[in-house]
């Protein structure tokens, strides 16, 4: 875990190494989410890129017999 400064315009530098490897790039939008005590930053991702990430998954799931 890595600590970052906020400065007087309320500003922080993500770490080079979480930049790196969530492969952010400048003028990238991030979603912010208050979570109880803590900010969380979540990379917007474009719908392209989301392609294919629930191949796999098992789609069998029970349902009522009202909902077909």
């Amino acid at each position: 875990m890595a600590a970052v400064t906020i400065s007087p315009k309320f500003q922080v530098v993500i770490p080079k190494e979480i930049r790196e490897r969530l492969e952010l790039r400048p003028g990238q939008k991030v979603q912010t989410i208050l979570y109880d005590d803590r900010i969380e930053l979540v990379p917007e991702q474009p719908a392209s890129k989301m392609r294919g990430f629930l191949r796999g998954i098992d789609t069998d799931v029970p349902r009522e017999d009202d909902r077909l």
